[in-house]
């Protein structure tokens, strides 16, 4: 008999969350779960190395005699780039990384594609 209690009384207080819950998300607050630091730290390895990746890219495109005036290569680089910044506005949304932190890997990735691309016109 306390066993049919208790799942009563479970089910009222999970009952009584989902419809707290529900509230909260029609008020526009949404409760998250602590981020820990885990999430953060992976988050913005996953998002260096997607900026890595691009700039991969984009020498293997210049070793492979493309030219930084050819359209295939500038629309390569910005579909690259403009898909890499939605992924860091999504993380910043998210809470996984800081706005700086951001700006600082679309940065970082910007001026390494400058020298390859300073470097690429030096030769043609």
């Amino acid at each position: 008999m306390s066993y049919g209690i208790t799942c009563n009384k479970y089910l009222e207080c999970f009952t009584k969350k989902v419809i707290i819950a529900k509230i909260f998300l029609m008020e526009g607050i949404y409760l998250m779960p602590e981020i820990t630091i885990d999430h953060r730290e992976k988050a913005y390895a996953l998002l260096k190395d997607d900026a890595d990746k691009i700039k991969r890219l984009i020498e293997v495109q210049i070793e492979n005699l493309t030219m930084p005036q050819c359209p295939l290569y500038e629309e390569v680089l910005d579909t690259q780039m403009f898909g890499l910044s939605r992924e860091i506005d999504f993380a910043i949304r998210l809470n996984l990384i800081s706005e700086d932190e951001g700006k600082e890997i679309l940065g970082n990735l910007e001026r390494q594609l400058n020298i390859l691309h300073e470097a690429t016109k030096k030769s043609f």
